[in-house]
């Protein structure tokens, strides 16, 4: 690889969000992500913030992004997110877990439509 060839380090997508304590009741309360950094560029101007949860990252903001997006992301443990999940007393939200041919998937649909579709592939397709 020359000096000069791009490497890509890590994707961070961006969902659009519209009321900052609905995100955080999803993205913090309930999914257990934590907040990394919020900006705003004056007070009373729209939140840019990143939520994380280990290799999870995601940057929530007003204004940008198109309302109902989806993001596809691998893990492992699922079954115990799907657990942990499932214990909280978040009332807009039961998903349950699934199996689509390749692994087991969950689907999480955020306050704005958006969607964290969450996989673990199977032993045999890692």
């Amino acid at each position: 690889m020359a000096p000069t060839d791009p490497v890509f380090r890590r994707t961070v997508p961006v969902f659009r969000i519209f009321d900052v304590a609905k995100a955080h009741e999803f993205y913090l309360d309930y999914l257990g992500c934590t907040v990394d950094w919020e900006h705003r560029f004056e007070p009373g101007m729209p939140l840019y913030t990143q939520v994380s949860r280990g290799g999870l990252v995601l940057h929530l903001r007003h204004g940008d992004a198109t309302p109902g997006s989806t993001v596809w992301a691998e893990l492992t443990g699922i079954r115990a997110l799907h657990a942990e999940l499932s214990a909280k007393d978040y009332p807009y939200l039961r998903p349950g877990l699934e199996h689509d041919g390749t692994g087991s998937c969950l689907t999480l649909t955020d306050p704005f439509g958006n969607q964290l579709r969450l996989t673990e592939p199977d032993p045999d397709r890692r």
